[in-house]
Formats: C-alpha cells, sequence, structure tokens
C-alpha cells in the first residue's frame, strides 16, 4: 500500500534485509540438524552458531531454548517452572496473563512502575515472579535490578518478559534475571521465533526432545538464522527516542495526554489520550488518513476492550478508551513523525471544534 506510514512497531516491526537474506540462504539448503549425516551436522552447526549469536546480543552466558516466539517462552516458563507460587504484576501482557493463571497481581503506581512494598510482602521462597522489561502498551520500564534484589533475597526467581527489548539495552536484564523471554518478530527478526534465556535449566520441568530436552519437535533452523541476523543490526534507540520526544510535545500542545509521563519508558513506545474521542474513532481517523497506529497490546486491541494495563494505573474507563499507541521501529523517519503530529493536530482541533 503506498503512501502509508507505519507507526505499530510493537506489535510487529519489518524485517531486516539481513534477516531476509539469511533465511533465504537457509531455505535454499537446509537438513535436519538431529541428522547423523554431514549436512545434518553442518545444520547443527549454524543453529548452534546462530544461537551463541543470540545469546551474545543479549550480554547472556547461560543457557538459551529456542521457542516458536515469547508468547511459548511465557508458557514455558510459568508452566513447566519448579516454582511453588507465582507472583505477575498487574500490567503484564496477555499471554502472561493467559499462562499464569489465577496467581496474585502486584499493583504498580500511577506511574505504571511496580510497587516494591508489595513485591517484599508477596515473595517467598521458591517463588516465581513475572515482570516485564517494558510494557508494550505504555512503554513504562520496571526496575529490573531492584525487583532482582527483592526476589532473589527472599529466594525467589525472577522471569523477565524482554519481546520489547532491543538487544543490549538494559545489561540489568543479564545480570539478574532467571529466565528471559525473548521474541524476533519484535525485533526485525521473523514471526515464529523466540528464546527463553534461562540462567539454571533445573528451574524447569524437561519433557524430553529437543533444546535439551525442553522443546520437542523439528528446530526452525531458517528462522532461528534470521533472527540472529536481525538482531546483528544494532537499533538507533537514540535516534527513536528524539522522535517520541519531539512527538510528545506536538500532542501536549494539540491537548493530549501522554500516558505516564514521568516514568523511565521504552524510547519508542508511547500510549497517548486525546480527551472526547474514542480511540476506536481515531484509528478510523488515522487509517484513513494513511497511518497505522493500534489501541493497546496487539494481543487485545481487536478488541477494542478497555486497558487492563491502564486501569491497573488508576485511569477510569472513558480516559483508557481515549488512548491509541504509537510506537517507532528502524525504517521509521522524521518526515513520518512530522506528518503523523499535523494528523494528530487536525484531528484534534476538529474535535475539539465539534
Amino acid at each position: 500500500m503506498p503512501n502509508r506510514i507505519y507507526l505499530d512497531h510493537a506489535a510487529t516491526t519489518p524485517m531486516t534485509a539481513a534477516a531476509r537474506a539469511a533465511m533465504t540462504g537457509a531455505m535454499a539448503a537446509w537438513a535436519n540438524p538431529s541428522s547423523p549425516h554431514a549436512e545434518g551436522r553442518a545444520t547443527r552447526r549454524a543453529l548452534e552458531d546462530a544461537r551463541g549469536a543470540i545469546a551474545s546480543a543479549y550480554g547472556w552466558r547461560h543457557e538459551t531454548l529456542l521457542t516458536s516466539g515469547a508468547s511459548e517462552s511465557l508458557g514455558i516458563a510459568l508452566g513447566r517452572s519448579m516454582a511453588e507460587r507465582i507472583v505477575i504484576s498487574a500490567v503484564e501482557h496477555d499471554a502472561v496473563l493467559r499462562a499464569a493463571g489465577p496467581a496474585p497481581m502486584l499493583p504498580v503506581g500511577a506511574d505504571g512502575v511496580i510497587d516494591l512494598d508489595a513485591l517484599r510482602e508477596a515473595v517467598t521462597p521458591r517463588t516465581l515472579v513475572a515482570v516485564q522489561w517494558a510494557n508494550s502498551e505504555t512503554g513504562v520500564r520496571q526496575p529490573i535490578a531492584a525487583v532482582a534484589e527483592v526476589v532473589h533475597e527472599r529466594d525467589g526467581w525472577m522471569l523477565v518478559d524482554a519481546a520489547q527489548m532491543p538487544a543490549g539495552a538494559d545489561p540489568d536484564v543479564a545480570r539478574h534475571a532467571d529466565l528471559v523471554a525473548l521474541s524476533a518478530h519484535k525485533r526485525g527478526g521473523p514471526i515464529g521465533v523466540g528464546a527463553l534465556l534461562v540462567r539454571d535449566l533445573s528451574v524447569l520441568l524437561p519433557t524430553g526432545g529437543q533444546e535439551r530436552g525442553y522443546r520437542p519437535g523439528t528446530e526452525n533452523v531458517p528462522g532461528v538464522l534470521g533472527y540472529a541476523a536481525a538482531l546483528a543490526e544494532p537499533e538507533d534507540l537514540a535516534r527513536l527516542s528524539t522522535l517520541r520526544a519531539r512527538l510528545e510535545e506536538a500532542i501536549r500542545g494539540a491537548g493530549g495526554v501522554v500516558a505516564a509521563e514521568g516514568a523511565r519508558r521504552h524510547p519508542a513506545i508511547g500510549a497517548y489520550r486525546m480527551p472526547g474521542m474514542a480511540a476506536a474513532a481515531q484509528l478510523i481517523r488515522f487509517d484513513l488518513g494513511g497511518f497505522a497506529v493500534s489501541a493497546g497490546s496487539a494481543c487485545a486491541s481487536g478488541s477494542m476492550r478497555p486497558s487492563h494495563v491502564l486501569a491497573a494505573m488508576g485511569w477510569d474507563e472513558q480516559a483508557s478508551r481515549e488512548v491509541v499507541r504509537v510506537s517507532f521501529g528502524r525504517t521509521t523517519t522524521e518526515a513520518e513523525i512530522h506528518a503523523f503530529v499535523a494528523a494528530w493536530t487536525a484531528i484534534a482541533r476538529e474535535r475539539a471544534a465539534a
């Protein structure tokens, strides 16, 4: 679709050229990496090299299990851990909410940051605490080192949902997390590939098969090679942070509200309220104008139900239904942000004059 501007990179971001090339090459010639013949051994070497590259990109020096994506990684971590209790924050992704079942939820403040006092009261020995690196709706980042300190001093484990984390963005994750869920398609790799970083495999119950006995099924070698290739291309976070700052200045000037404005946030994700106009109406206007944005996370935006994330931060239902998410990626340009600002301002002025 020509002349459209894609600003929904938190849902998925386009594959990089290097990722496409790596996948194409692997698809042209590969064999089952579990086969003993020369072709299988060559594929195994390529797979293990890619596994090592993925781990290295995140500064990880422990085990790396390859999966079909962050949702499966979270399901393995939450469903097969040796934990006696699971605790999650109230703003976790829907994939965590589903996998954790009726787990106790830790409150967050108006800034979306986890309540560390509540965490201290909730964690007992052998408790698994799930906390995201950055929220997929608001971009709010959690204090990984501070959470880990509380969890580990009480002999618990910490699972970090790092699907939205660019490689190398936060060394605290590699230093402190016990389990880390990753997704390729959020970082310029292919859909259907992810990883679960594991500090100590004894934390998980094995089921047999591939991936050291923790995930049966033939490995997606082309996808894994594509993921590794994508991670080799750094994301310019300083540039994205500058773009977000310019967008937010304009939105505030047009009467909009920036969610969790004072919190430490992902440089490429923001949630914005246009008072008096429902998010559904905004999405239609923006889509007709050639802009791809969303309301909430990709897994929940289709239902248009009120955001549990904003509700946990104290937003009422009406206000939360007026919020859209804008997210950037490698391909986002300053000109695209200027165009979106012009569209936002025009719609806001029309709404104010109505």
